[in-house]
């Protein structure tokens, strides 16, 4: 990722995702889960769920995992899950290309954080590294009532009453990419880290 090539002016606004992309996070997640299933499931066979560097564990990799739990039991997974986050906080590590990007230009420009994380634990993790106050604004993970995801760079510039083109994105989803172009971002201005 070389900074010559991205040409970021004093207009820019750079927006940052955060999981995998400036903070990888998906051991410490995987941690999580695990440490969650094997506190909350007394399965007569071990749950296995081994790491893989290529795919974050999430809630549809859980239901594919262990395909017979309840609603219920799926929901005290997840909350604990997000609970177990916090003790594995040293698992997390940093993309230091990107923040170093950052770090550069949190004071000359915009910053902002957009991410689909939960506040509680984008807060924790930026605490940790001690990038909270490196951003001017902060989205987290949104949702319709209907329960529907939100583009969350539609809904980033719209708040902010921002010019797309002025956006720089750093993101690592191929989806949040497609999003972060339907919201109007030059898709030259977009980095897929």
């Amino acid at each position: 990722m070389n900074e010559l090539k991205l040409n970021i002016q004093k207009d820019n606004i750079l927006f940052f995702d955060m999981d995998g992309t400036l903070v990888d996070t998906d051991y410490a997640n995987l941690l999580s889960y695990k440490k969650a299933i094997q506190s909350l499931i007394k399965a007569e066979n071990k749950i296995n769920i081994e790491f893989n560097p290529n795919e974050r564990f999430n809630r549809a990799s859980l239901k594919i995992a262990i395909p017979n739990l309840t609603e219920t039991e799926f929901e005290k997974i997840i909350k604990q899950k997000e609970e177990n986050y916090k003790e594995y906080l040293s698992e997390t590590k940093l993309n230091k290309p990107l923040v170093d990007i950052l770090l550069k230009h949190h004071k000359t420009n915009k910053t902002v954080l957009v991410t689909n994380c939960r506040e509680d634990r984008a807060l924790i993790t930026l605490s940790y590294h001690n990038l909270t106050d490196k951003f001017s604004n902060i989205f987290f993970r949104k949702v319709s009532e209907n329960k529907k995801r939100i583009n969350k760079y539609k809904n980033a510039i719209s708040s902010l009453s921002l010019s797309a083109q002025t956006v720089i994105v750093f993101e690592n989803e191929t989806l949040e990419i497609e999003d972060a172009i339907l919201a109007g971002i030059f898709a030259k201005n977009i980095i897929k880290i």
